[in-house]
């Protein structure tokens, strides 16, 4: 005969439910009750009326919370998912409330996120905890610095304001974190547009057969398609005359041994989806002037030197005599 099988709601009646193990069942003839307590004359006619068979007899006679127990036992090892269930339950039962009850926002968003932006505009963000059970204080971090909050602007809501914005604020992260699980935290990276900024060196002079850098700083975002122009056409790249360098925040172009014909403007033309930039740069290259090589004028300079010391040094006796000779007609005079 099957039983209707009832769940109980309360998780912990689940929980004994499924470790738990059976009852044990006394025996029939110490449960059933005489035929005196069934108001009934005779065991024949309790059998025959009152329960029908031996395994109504079993039913009627135990507990109801030991049948629907014991059923639901046999139920439920007889299926492949109770393991599952329970260790579900164990889950539920022993997770800490405030691991699952607060969830971390900032502007509605509970995940990550690249905020757009321009320069010279003001971005508020706002960081709050929801679901939460007690009072939760949150932090604010700008890159790896901590940002100030007065006292009023820390539990459960934190707003920050980031004015103006500008160029060097680009790839700034922002995070908000809980005081008591820093692991929980929330993340937003500015990414600041603007359209290309070129700097550089306007002139530049170099001598003939001399190396030259003409250096384009560059600032953009998004990133710039860069392009060497001469005398504004396309500059048409020799080989093992002409170099071309980019990175992040330049673009270079070198000129190895420069010649008269490398006299012109270049032009450093930057294109992006928000605007075209161009910076001039003009080379002047100069005639190879004739130089007097320094090396041997000074060895010339010394062996002159050091000729006129020995040659001194050698008639030094004679240049003597000639000294005493014009003294002595002088000092005859004066006597």
């Amino acid at each position: 005969m099957a039983f209707p099988v009832i769940w109980p709601e309360d998780p912990a009646i689940q929980y004994y439910m499924l470790t738990e193990s059976p009852p044990t069942l006394e025996p029939l003839s110490e449960l059933l009750p005489s035929s005196h307590q069934m108001g009934c004359s005779g065991c024949e006619g309790c059998s025959s009326e009152a329960f029908g068979d031996d395994s109504a007899r079993q039913t009627a006679m135990l507990p109801s919370g030991l049948v629907n127990l014991n059923s639901l036992k046999v139920a439920w090892k007889s299926s492949g998912l109770m393991e599952v269930y329970k260790f579900l339950l164990l889950v539920t039962l022993f997770l800490p409330c405030e691991m699952t009850s607060s969830v971390l926002t900032v502007n509605g968003k509970t995940e990550s996120y690249i905020l757009n932006t321009m320069p010279h505009s003001h971005e508020s963000l706002t960081c709050a905890t929801q679901n939460h059970t007690t009072e939760e204080e949150l932090l604010w971090y700008r890159q790896e610095g901590r940002v100030a909050l007065k006292s009023g602007n820390k539990i459960n809501s934190s707003s920050i304001c980031v004015s103006p914005i500008s160029e060097d604020d680009n790839g700034v992260t922002f995070t908000c974190k809980l005081q008591r699980d820093q692991s929980m935290s929330i993340s937003v990276v500015l990414n600041v547009t603007f359209p290309p900024r070129l700097s550089g060196d306007d002139i530049q002079t170099a001598e003939e057969g001399s190396d030259v850098q003409l250096v384009c700083s560059v600032k953009s975002n998004p990133q710039a398609q860069m392009m060497w122009y001469k005398n504004n056409s396309i500059l048409d790249l020799e080989k093992n005359h002409h170099q071309v360098y980019q990175t992040s925040e330049s673009f270079q172009l070198s000129i190895t041994k420069v010649k008269q014909s490398d006299n012109g403007t270049y032009s450093c033309v930057a294109s992006s989806p928000l605007q075209t930039e161009t910076k001039d740069f003009h080379l002047i290259v100069k005639d190879k002037g004739w130089t007097i090589p320094n090396e041997p004028i000074i060895s010339a300079c010394v062996v002159v030197v050091l000729t006129l010391g020995f040659g001194l040094i050698a008639r030094r006796q004679r240049i003597m005599k000639l000294c005493m000779k014009n003294q002595d007609p002088q000092s005859g005079t004066s006597s």
